[in-house]
């Protein structure tokens, strides 16, 4: 197999194409999309593949044929006509303090297309700038003029909750995206993507007709990577990187699978893969959690603590769309901006009720968020978890020595300095299961291992469940009660039997915690 260029951190269709890197191609769903309506809307999280995305709108309208040579789009574009092309990445305007530097900086952006079109002397809003750009492109081409912006919601995710500096830099964006609407008549195809979903009315106020294709299955997997894609054009990579690992292709599969897939984004659409973190993991030969190498986004931390969001909730939810397809200015909690963000994905549906339900994608993004969450919920860093405890008891688990790991386990519960947002949230439950189930979800989170809490099973909900590759542990939690007790409930209700069918091990943990020192005091393994 000749040595693959894959184009990591590269979001131009034309480089990618020219300079001989990987493309999975999508151009027939592109040119879709490009028929579909005149003013259209798409969020998708980030390091997904939108500014590729825009990329490739960018060159079909500029009728750049010999970029599409071999690729679906030939199959269906017959004309190739040309369409001058304004198209804005709008994350360059991300940090501005004020409402008159975000002012300055679309100005800026700008710039290049004044260049070409020309700018009068009245233009001095963005809004006036790109209304006249609309009008002379028209003017000069004779041709309708497509407009491509990228990350339209980065000068805002910061500021979503400090209202005066909102409502300024809104009216900003407000009066820059007018001209959108008001010029219709000279516009071939309006395309906007981002992250989130601002309301109609807060931002694109005067874009009545704009078509939002977020949830449309004939979309859904315009970004990311498919099953079959992966299968088909990147299974050479997956024996490649299954020979660095030692183990078979199929295996390998599964492991990509179980870190970067699950994500839908409608009721009915195919499972896709991340695709920056898969086609890192094949160029570093490493299945790490790379979508987190650039750490959590601070602007979904602090939504997260401002709603005092149950991490553990998050496992499964069942809502209606309106709970987390909704403008996020709206939000009466974080469910919208965990969806959108792409922490939360639709992993079921019920047309009967209409009812989605909610879960974290995969491995990636649960270890990934604990990593980000553990110096809020708990103040320890991830290093101090992974360096100290998790090491030690990982080994003691591979060994099948519980008595060891639960020895561990004590040990660092002990220790933990638990902070004082930790302590008043989790109060109530000081005598209960839940506060345990709390921390040694983290902890396990942390650990790389799949773990579930409050699994229901038809004895019951089990405390918890802990996924090991040979092994499923099964975990029953009293508080001054005795380790005895916990295992006698996991036999009397069944909670194991749903997992003696996986080919596996499995092993019931009965422990006893003390609710005064908060640490484990007894356990029982069967």
């Amino acid at each position: 197999m000749t040595e693959r260029r894959y184009p990591i951190g590269i979001q131009t269709f034309e480089r990618i194409i020219r300079d001989g890197y990987l493309y999975i191609d999508k151009t027939d769903l592109v040119w879709q999309l490009a028929h579909y309506a005149t003013f259209v809307f798409m969020s998708r999280p980030r390091r997904f593949g939108k500014s590729l995305l825009t990329s490739t709108l960018e060159s079909y309208f500029k009728g750049e044929r010999e970029l599409f040579e071999g690729l679906k789009m030939m199959e269906l574009e017959k004309e190739w006509e040309q369409y001058p092309v304004i198209r804005l990445d709008l994350s360059e305007a991300k940090g501005q303090e004020t409402a008159d530097d975000l002012r300055g900086m679309l100005l800026l952006l700008l710039k290049d297309y004044t260049k070409i079109y020309g700018r009068d002397q009245d233009e001095v809003t963005p809004g006036g700038v790109l209304r006249g750009l609309l009008q002379r492109a028209y003017e000069q081409t004779g041709k309708q003029v497509a407009v491509v912006i990228d990350e339209y919601d980065a000068p805002l995710l910061d500021v979503l909750h400090e209202e005066e500096t909102l409502a300024a830099k809104r009216k900003v964006m407000q009066e820059f995206y007018q001209p959108l609407k008001a010029n219709e008549r000279l516009i071939k195809f309006c395309f906007i993507t981002g992250i989130t979903k601002f309301s109609q009315l807060s931002i694109f106020s005067t874009i009545n007709n704009l078509t939002n294709v977020t949830l449309d299955p004939r979309f859904s997997t315009i970004c990311g990577i498919t099953e079959q894609e992966l299968s088909t054009t990147l299974s050479e990579d997956i024996k490649q990187l299954a020979l660095h690992f030692k183990i078979s292709p199929d295996m390998m599969h599964e492991k990509l699978k179980l870190q970067y897939d699950g994500y839908h984004f409608s009721e009915d659409s195919e499972e896709v893969y991340n695709p920056f973190s898969l086609l890192k993991a094949f160029n570093q030969r490493k299945v790490g959690c790379w979508w987190f190498e650039s750490g959590t986004p601070t602007f979904l931390i602090r939504q997260m603590q401002h709603f005092n969001t149950d991490i553990m909730s998050l496992e499964k939810l069942e809502v209606p769309s309106t709970a987390f397809d909704q403008p996020t200015e709206n939000m009466k909690d974080a469910l919208p901006l965990l969806y959108q963000s792409g922490y939360l994905t639709i992993k079921d549906y019920d047309h009967d009720v209409e009812a989605y339900t909610l879960a974290i994608p995969n491995q990636e993004v649960r270890i990934g968020y604990v990593r980000g969450l553990l110096p809020t919920y708990i103040g320890l860093n991830d290093a101090t978890v992974q360096m100290g405890f998790a090491a030690k008891f990982w080994k003691a688990l591979r060994q099948n020595d519980v008595e060891l790991a639960m020895q561990e386990m004590q040990a660092y519960m002990a220790g933990i300095p638990y902070v004082e947002g930790f302590k008043k949230k989790l109060a109530e439950a000081a005598t209960k299961e839940g506060f345990y189930e709390y921390t040694m979800y983290l902890i396990f989170s942390m650990l790389n291992v799949y773990v579930k809490t409050q699994v229901r099973c038809a004895g019951g909900r089990t405390d918890m469940v802990v996924w090991m590759p040979d092994t499923t542990y099964v975990f029953e939690m009293k508080v001054n009660g005795t380790a005895q007790e916990a295992l006698a409930q996991i036999d009397s209700k069944g909670y194991a039997l749903p997992y003696q069918s996986e080919g596996k091990r499995v092993v019931k943990v009965g422990v006893s915690f003390d609710a005064e020192t908060r640490i484990p005091t007894d356990w029982i393994v069967d």
